[in-house]
């Protein structure tokens, strides 16, 4: 059995992203129907997935989303890792405002089927949600990467990027309804991190050079790789990697020095949302690598 995913991303800033691409890739278990991207030069950040893709010996559907926040200014407005690209062959053309339609008729053509896996700022699916109400209940599930939920740590303001990107995005998809609802935040996602030589040592395989290209750019500014989205992605394979507990989830909005911040409420009996509160992370590493083997 295998299950099949859509993936929205901002591949190219976090490399993260990249690292996730390729596990979704080489994972046996993964029918991935299509990827969109999100957030500034989304047009860049389709070269890159599609990269990744004909590494991948794939015909992946790629098309560029939205490229600003709803209502904020855009804090990311570069793809700076897309400046590798003319080491690798890839797409240069795709089509035009159809990311969202994209997913809407994908998902209509498989209800109740498919997992929405976001790994970035939250706009395409925000758009996509208030675009087909219809849309939420027809997902099999949806899984992101974004958020903070045990704020031990991260001091009076506990925000991540994914979510401080578009937090107006992110308060309509945490407002909906859907069958999954899962969050793996900064908080756990924090625990699986790797230097820069041993990332150098263990991507040598075909589907990880492009992602260690990618990386080197990463590297020039940060000496390690923390697996957030990787780690999101792996939990839709391995249930057993994260542990999650039900509740609700808020997304400030009013103050401005909070705007993005997840507040989380624990609710086992009666919550829609899933929120990952811990992790193993030898299991995840192994886990992650295998699929590689």
């Amino acid at each position: 059995m295998t299950t099949k995913i859509l993936l929205d991303t901002d591949i190219g800033s976090d490399i993260d992203d990249a690292v996730c691409l390729a596990y979704l890739l080489a994972q046996p278990q993964c029918e991935l129907l299509g990827i969109t991207t999100v957030s500034g030069e989304p047009e860049r950040r389709a070269m890159m997935a599609s990269a990744q893709c004909q590494i991948a010996g794939q015909q992946i559907s790629i098309f560029p989303g939205a490229a600003q926040p709803l209502l904020i200014a855009q804090k990311q407005p570069l793809c700076p890792q897309a400046d590798a690209l003319d080491n690798w062959p890839h797409m240069t053309d795709f089509p035009k405002n159809q990311a969202v339609d994209f997913l809407r008729q994908t998902i209509h053509a498989h209800p109740g089927e498919i997992t929405l896996l976001t790994i970035g700022p939250l706009t395409n699916i925000a758009l996509l949600f208030a675009l087909d109400p219809e849309i939420p209940a027809l997902l099999k599930g949806l899984v992101m990467m974004g958020g903070v939920f045990a704020s031990s740590g991260y001091g009076d303001k506990p925000l991540e990027w994914n979510i401080i990107l578009d937090p107006h995005a992110a308060a309509i998809v945490y407002r909906t309804t859907v069958p999954i609802h899962r969050s793996i935040g900064l908080d756990v996602t924090m625990q699986v991190n790797m230097e820069s030589t041993e990332v150098r040592q263990r991507f040598q395989t075909p589907l990880l050079r492009p992602v260690l290209d990618f990386a080197e750019i990463w590297f020039t500014k940060r000496p390690t790789i923390t697996f957030h989205d990787p780690l999101a992605a792996a939990t839709l394979f391995d249930d057993q990697i994260c542990t999650f507990e039900r509740g609700h989830v808020q997304v400030e909005l009013e103050n401005p020095s909070l705007l993005g911040q997840t507040i989380w409420q624990p609710a086992p009996d009666a919550g829609q949302h899933e929120v990952a509160l811990g992790v193993d992370a030898e299991r995840f590493f192994e886990h992650y690598f295998s699929v590689f083997a």
